[in-house]
Parts: C-alpha cells; structure tokens; sequence
C-alpha cells in the first residue's frame, strides 16, 4: 500500500462566513422557536420560522414543527452482547493518533479507491480500509457474483429461512470479494406511495413484514462476519426531491411525521434490525421534520442510540452529509463516500475540517472517540480482525474494481493521478448460489389469478388439444418475456428498461453474471413434440400479433412495471413510477391478445407480470378469457427458470402479496401520491395518513381492493383448524419494566492532542481529490469564530424509558401471550401455506394526554409459512400432511406507541387474534383480554 493511500487533502480552508453558514444552517434545524435567515455560498436558501421551513408560496405547516434536539450523542459499548467488541475496540483507538482516528471516519473519495465506499485505513496498527459496496440483491460493480431476486420478491416468499439463506449467500460473496460491509439490507422505502422509485428494495408494506426480512437478511449477512447496513433511516419514501440540488432545488424533501407514526411504522423496522445486531445503519437524503436525517439529533442520538439501543455506527448515504460539526454532533460517525457537498471535488465536510473541529475544541473528543470506536468494535464484532479469514497483508483484497472491468487500471479513477495497477482478479464467488437465487424467485411468485384451474399446464400439451396427433400451439406475447438482444446489462445501472425485467434500477440494482427468460425457460420446459411456439416479442400492436394470436391454443402475455433510484431516468419515469399502471402499453396489449387467442378470443389467456409494486389491473382482469394472472415481481437471474417451475406444477405458488393491489390508484388515499412538483425552497411532504398505510387505510375505510395484502394462491387447498390462545406472562403494567442500567463504557480520553503531530508531513506526496485527515498548517488548528452550537445542545437529555437494550427495552420483546393452531393440506398437490396472524386492538383507547388513539381494523403481528405434503407417514424426508404452527405475542406487538409518556403502552380492554392467508381471508377468529391486559381467550368462530 502506498504511503499516498493513507494521507493527503486539498480541500481548501472555508473563509470564516461560509463555515458559519455551513454549519448554522444545519444547526438550525434543531432549533424549535426561532427565525433566522441563512445565506451559504452568497446565495439566499431558507427562512426558518416558527419551527418549519417555509417560502413566500407557503406549504402546509409540518405535523411536529421542527425535530426536537437530543444531546449528547450517547456512547457505544452499552449492550453485554457487543462488551467483548467495544473492549477489543478500545485497546486498539488507545494507540490512535487523531489523525488515524479521523482516517477511519472519512471516506477517502469518490471512485478513490475500489470499492464505491473506502475509509481511511491505518497501517501503522493493521487496520484496513474498510470497502463498503452496494446493495440489497447483489454486489453491484462487480463480476462473478449473483444477481438475487430484489427485497420486494423476497418480501412475497414470507419464508424467514428464504430471507436469511439469501442474505447468508450475498455475504459468501462479499466475503470472498473482500467486501466489509454490504450496503444492505433496505427497509425504507417501507412503501408508503405505492409508485415509490425503491420500493422494489425493500420487503413490502408492512413494518412486521419489513422487520422480518431485515431482521432474517441481517442474521444471514453476519453469519458470515460481513457488516450488514440498514437503510435508509428513515422516511426516504420518494425518489422526487430527495436529494439536494438533484431536482433544481437548494434543499431535499422534509418528511414530515407524528411521534406515534415514526415510531409504529417507519422506525419498527429498524428496531428489528438493531435488535439482529446490525452492525451499521445507513442515514438518508431527506429532512424529518425540516431537520436532515443525517444531522438530525432527535431521530440518530435519541432514537436510533438511546430509544433502541445500536451499538454499531451511523454512516451516511453518499453526500447525504449536509454539515460537519452539527452532524457529528447529532449522532453521525462516517462519512461517505468522503467527498462533502459536491461529487469528486476532493473536499469534505470531515477529514482535515474533522480534525480542526477536534483540535479547536468544537467537537468533543469523547464524541470522535465514539465514532471510531464504533466503526471498530462492528469489525471486531464480525470477527473480521480474523486474520486466517481477513488477511490483512493479503494485498488482492478486495480483488475487483467497481471502474473497469480490465485485469490492470487506474488506481485513483477519481483522480488526475495516472498510477496503475492489477485491480481486477476475476474471482469467482458465486459457488452454488443460483439454487437459492432460483428458490427465492418461485417462492416469491405471487398468483393472484387461476379459473378453471388453468395452472398448472401440462407439459405434453396434450391436456388443451385433447389429441395426441395436434401439438398444442402455445403464443408468447411482449417484450417482458424475451432476452435483451445486447445483453442483460447493456443499460447502464439496468435503467433502460427493455426485454425480461428482473431487477429495479439505481444503486440497488447490480450485473447480471446471466439472466435466464421466460421465454427460453418455457421453451426448455415443455416437450418440443408436442407444443409449437409462436413468439411476438413485442408490445407493438400489429397485424402479425394479431395473426398469431389467432392461430394459439393458448396465450401468454408478458407485461412489466419497472422504476428505480432517481438520479437516472427510463423516458419521463424519474426514479418513481408516474401512474401504476403497466408501461410500455402493457394494458392494451393483454386486451388485443385477449381479444383475438384462438380464433377470435376463444382460447384461454394467462399474463405474467414483472414488477417493482403494485399494477392496477382492472383493464384487462374481467376480460372472460383471462384465465390465469400471475405477478413474478422481479427474480433475478434465475427468472425464467423459476417461473417455468410453478407455471408447469413442479412447483406449487406459494408466494404472497407483501402489499395491496387497488382497483383504482385513488383507493391508496390522498396521502399515498407521489410529491412530483413543488416550488419551495424545502419541498414538505406531510405523512398525515398516520399508521393506516396499505391494507390498514383499505380496512379502516371499507375500500374492497383488487387483490387484498397477503393474497396468494396455490395450486392445493389448505384448512386452518384448532385456534387456541393462552396466557404466557401475566401483564398488569401498562408500561414495559423498568430500563435496565446500562453496561461499562469503554473508557476515553477527553484531552485535546497536540495539534503538531496533525499537519500533514514534509515531503508527503499529494493525490488529486483523494480525502486526508491532515491539516495543510498548524494555524489551522488555531480557533475561530465561537461556535453556534445548536439550541438545546447544552442541556443532557434523558434517557427513553423505551430503551435499554437492542431493539429497545428488553421487556418489549417478552411473550405475553401463545396462538397455537394447525394447518392441514386437503388438496392434491404438494404444497406451502402461509399462516398470517392479525390482532385487534381494544376499542376506545385513550392515552396519557386524553386523546383518542385510533387504530386499524387488524395489524399484522406475526406469520409462518409451512411446508406440507400428501402423507401422515412415509419416509421423513416427506413432508407431513398436517403441521401444528405457534406465534409469540410480545408485549410490543400488543401496545401502541403514547406520545404523552413516550414510552410503549399496553391497553387495557379485549383484543381479539386472527389467523388466516391473507389480511382478509380469515380464517379462525379468537378474542381475549376483557378487563385485564394482554390476550387470553376463546375462540368465536371459524370459516373455510
């Protein structure tokens, strides 16, 4: 490694006026009840006033005004399970220079190094440079790695060992890349505007749902000792307005959110995360509260480090940073990619300004402390100081390049410096990991759709043609269902949206090693003797289709639903989906193949989709000859294999909505669209829809969707039977039990270093735009302006009574109650059932203030999904016909978040327990409760 690897900066000194409008701008966001104009780089951006951002055209006031501060930063250390990590972390931050400690907090620079995300390493002591790399379905800029199935698939398998076996293989590859730290797993978006650009990366839209997948993805990740990263906390539920200057505004979007809505919803997610030991989250874009998430006091040190316990550290979305001192002060411990406000300019907000900040006596050494400390401990705690597993003088790790795929190249591509070098090695990681991609993808196939049992179909044809001496002819109709002619990559970041789609687009998406059609799987499937293929692969309504069509048996019609990341565009679709609808004239084309299949609509029309969400289908679903819709979402690289599976009944569908398909886009509520223009300096975007998001706003309403939240068919039949319900724990607090005291925190020293040894070295050799901690002088050192510390900043916050362990308060997560029942197949085929469980809240509650606290119909609370066979006996390896299935209910699951107390409330009155397949197909009903809190009943009824 190069001595000119690990220091250098030229980032040039703000005069004292931009660094107090740098920074105060910032800072203001905390403030509660102030008004003050800010001005940065000469320009006018905002007026604060009375606790929101506002323009001459004023927007609607946000819920919460502004986000309230909470200091100081709470330390790391304070969970037994991490006490050996933090231990091990301390004795080597003992060694550090300050300059070493602020190395390892700053990224080195955009496409410095070979990852997409480097830190600063410190070889003096044999601590690496951490590479950190995208993303949530695969390791995107890299070769010989696996294209899984997105998080919105994974979502719809509702299979807990599917969601962890895919995250456990995604870190075998990381892992033999020599990547740290996967950016991944995604649990915000949580999918609050159906069209959301990103939706397609996270799990579905549910926090119970959610909280699962992240909770299952991290475990598989860890397992493996790589760094798993959730994201992006919290509310970034747009692509529009996300980012600042992206969308010819000055500032990003404010997510604007009550205090019962964040901690319900958006942040339980995150808990479940936390509580798996994650070990980094990853701050957002956007504003909460006219506040940045990535300096936001309330949301990283009250929240996320004191409410819910995380030990691990905060690293920021590339140039999500918007300030220096503020948001190292609020909660944030790496910055990345490095570079500050501006991509590739080599200037940051932290390195040297970082180490001036810390001489000066601005920010705390205690607080740096802690940053590094928590960027080291997580690397302790993944065991990657493993030397046998980690070498550290192994100098191919990491054995690729995110910015070539050449065997040698540049070294700095980022950087006018011409240095060269082997950077790519070409390992091959993906082992067997197809079988698990392949698995993932048909279980995550959802069949909403199937009359006159038209799935599965037969291979031999010979069921439709009903004669042995006719092949069955078989139309494929779209694009959707056909390989991309210039290959599976051949659109930058997979945007193009053309042919089979198997992936969303952005940061999320990744290289395909190949991608496996529909069309081709089909065609592998079938018995070439007995079925003739007509194709159109087109969405082009023409004459040749309508011939086609004509002479088919049966029509397929592929049809597609495709967005992505917002900082690239497919035509007029900017990150987020514009309408619901099919693109690509995906409506018009499934009506004139219906219209002309077998002579003139006579023969049966089966229509598969891809997509990154939900599709309004009324167009076409009532036509008399759709017989079969199945919605394949997006399956990566084993798409067609998988889907070829369950259309010809090797496999059963087992998969599940993990959100609600409308008749209408206005049935999602006035709260669910997309801000796709605004003319203010701080775009506001107000979650007043509260918790009733998806299923919960379609039951409190009395709105009949198209298909219902958890809807799913299969090719069998299964029957729920013997519901019961006990009483694990007795719960007659309303609140959890008290905090438990906090462990031992790693010791620090609170002496401001020398600034001496933080000046950058005679004769040290420069990099152009490469990111160092050094100082260019020592009278940089040298104090300034007094700084504007944020309002409240020296005032100690208390500590949430809602905290005190992973996840929160340990008490949180204790069994109150037992739901016991069986499920039996009583159908032909072999096949997975998945067992939802909902609960009822007590009507009329009130909280601490007085006020009503209304709730959904039904929440979600728990799930299983089962595997069962034909037989009651045979050898093990069948499954059995029937299985007994139990859910925990937890403390947590059974209160509500009261704004009064800030704490979680358990209500006093009678829940009552659903289980059933979907959110609406109930099955057995059981209500417990009465006068005393927590469940314990009987059952009321049962449906088949």
């Amino acid at each position: 490694m190069p001595e000119s690897y690990e220091l250098h900066s030229t980032s040039r000194t703000p005069s004292p006026e931009e660094t107090y409008s740098l920074e105060s701008r910032s800072h203001t966001f905390d403030m509660s009840h102030s008004s003050l104009t800010l001005a940065c780089f000469g320009a006018l951006f905002l007026v604060l006033s009375g606790g929101g951002y506002y323009t001459v055209t004023t927007l609607a006031v946000p819920l919460d005004g502004q986000s309230p501060p909470w200091y100081p930063a709470p330390r790391g250390g304070q969970d037994g399970a991490w006490g050996e990590s933090f231990r091990k972390a301390s004795d080597l931050v003992r060694q550090m220079t300050l300059v070493e400690k602020v190395n390892i907090t700053t990224g080195i620079g955009w496409m410095m190094g070979p990852c997409v995300g480097n830190t600063g390493p410190v070889p003096r002591l044999k601590f690496p440079s951490l590479c950190l790399q995208d993303g949530p379905l695969g390791l995107r800029f890299t070769d010989y790695t696996s294209a899984f199935p997105a998080g919105i698939t994974v979502g719809a398998t509702w299979n807990r060992t599917a969601m962890y076996e895919r995250g456990r293989a995604h870190a075998k590859e990381a892992k033999a890349k020599g990547i740290n730290v996967i950016l991944g797993p995604s649990m915000g978006p949580l999918g609050k505007f159906p069209a959301g650009g990103r939706n397609f990366e996270g799990f579905g839209s549910d926090p119970v749902l959610q909280g699962v997948g992240a909770e299952m993805t991290i475990r598989g990740i860890q397992s493996q000792g790589v760094i798993a990263t959730a994201k992006h906390y919290i509310a970034n539920e747009q692509e529009h307005y996300r980012q600042s200057w992206e969308w010819g505004t000055p500032n990003a979007i404010s997510s604007n959110i009550d205090d019962r809505t964040l901690h319900e919803m958006y942040a339980w997610p995150f808990a479940d995360s936390i509580r798996a030991g994650v070990g980094s989250v990853m701050c957002s874009y956007n504003m909460v509260n006219n506040s940045y998430a990535c300096q936001n006091s309330k949301l990283l040190n009250g929240i996320l480090k004191d409410e819910l316990g995380f030990q691990g550290f905060v690293q920021s979305d590339w140039l999500a940073q918007r300030s220096g001192v503020a948001s190292a002060l609020a909660g944030l411990d790496m910055t990345m990619p490095g570079d500050g406000l501006t991509w590739m300019n080599g200037e940051s907000l932290w390195g040297k300004e970082l180490t001036k900040a810390v001489l000066n006596g601005t920010v705390p050494v205690e607080r740096l402390d802690d940053m590094v400390l928590r960027i080291v401990a997580a690397w302790y705690q993944m065991g990657q100081d493993n030397q046998d597993e980690w070498p550290y003088e192994n100098k191919t790790l990491p054995n690729f390049s995110s910015w070539t795929d050449e065997e040698n190249g540049l070294l700095y591509p980022g950087s006018s410096d011409q240095t060269t070098g082997k950077v790519n090695w070409f390992v091959k990681a993906q082992a067997n990991h197809w079988k698990i991609a392949r698995q993932v993808a048909k279980e995550g196939i959802v069949l909403v759709k199937n009359e006159e049992f038209m799935l599965p179909m037969h291979k031999d044809g010979f069921e439709m043609t009903r004669s042995p001496d006719r092949k069955l002819r078989l139309g494929i109709f779209g694009e959707d269902a056909f390989d991309n002619p210039k290959g599976p990559n051949a659109c930058k970041d997979r945007a193009c949206n053309e042919y089979t789609l198997a992936s969303g687009w952005g940061s999320g998406a990744v290289e395909f090693p190949y991608l496996i059609s529909p069309a081709t799987a089909i065609k592998r499937t079938v018995r070439n003797d007995s079925v003739d293929f007509f194709e159109v692969p087109s969405n082009e309504l023409t004459a040749e289709l309508d011939a086609t069509a004509q002479r088919c048996d049966i029509c397929m019609v592929f049809i597609s639903a495709d967005a992505g990341e917002g900082f690239v565009a497919w035509k007029d679709v900017k990150g987020d989906r514009n309408d619901l609808q099919p693109q690509k004239g995906g409506d018009k084309l499934v009506q004139q193949v219906a219209s002309k299949c077998g002579n003139g609509g006579q023969g049966p029309v089966i229509v598969v989709i891809h997509s990154v969400g939900p599709v309004i289908l009324e167009q076409f679903i009532d036509l008399p000859n759709i017989k079969a819709v199945v919605i394949a979402h997006l399956p990566g690289q084993e798409s067609g294999n998988a889907l070829a599976e369950v259309l010809y009944g090797d496999y059963s569908p087992s998969g599940k909505l993990p959100y609600t398909i409308a008749r209408k886009a206005a049935d999602y509520g006035p709260n669910s669209t997309i801000l796709y223009s605004s003319k203010a300096l701080v775009p506001q975007q107000n979650f007043s829809d509260g918790i009733f998001l998806d299923y919960r706003h379609f039951d409190r309403h009395n709105i009949t969707p198209r298909y219902e939240f958890g809807h799913g068919l299969s090719y069998t039949r299964f029957h729920l039977s013997n519901l019961q319900l006990s009483s694990l724990i007795p719960a007659r607090e309303p609140f959890p039990a008290p905090r438990p005291p906090p462990g031992t925190v790693p010791p620090v020293d609170r002496r401001v270093p020398l600034a001496n040894s933080s000046v950058v070295p005679d004769g040290f050799r420069r990099i152009h735009k490469y990111i160092y901690p050094y100082l260019d002088h020592l009278e940089d050192a040298k104090p300034g302006k007094p700084y504007p510390y944020p309002h409240g900043y020296s005032t100690m916050a208390h500590a949430s009574p809602a905290g005190g362990g992973q996840g929160g308060n340990p008490d949180l997560y204790k069994p109150l109650a037992l739901v016991k029942c069986d499920i039996e197949n009583i159908g032909t085929f072999p096949g997975a059932a998945v067992v939802q469980m909902y609960i009822t809240f007590p009507p009329n509650i009130t909280n601490s203030l007085g006020e009503h606290v209304p709730m959904p119909p039904r929440v979600l609370r728990n799930f299983d999904k089962i595997h069962l066979g034909l037989k009651d006996y045979g050898p093990e390896r069948l499954e059995a016909r029937k299985k007994h299935v139990s859910f925990e209910l937890t403390r947590r699951d059974l209160s509500y978040w009261d704004i009064g107390v800030q704490n979680w409330v358990l209500p006093k009155g009678r829940f009552a327990v659903w289980v059933g397949e979907s959110s609406r197909d109930i099955k057995q009903e059981m209500a417990g409760g009465g006068g005393e809190r927590g469940v314990g009943g009987e059952v009321l009824g049962g449906r088949d």
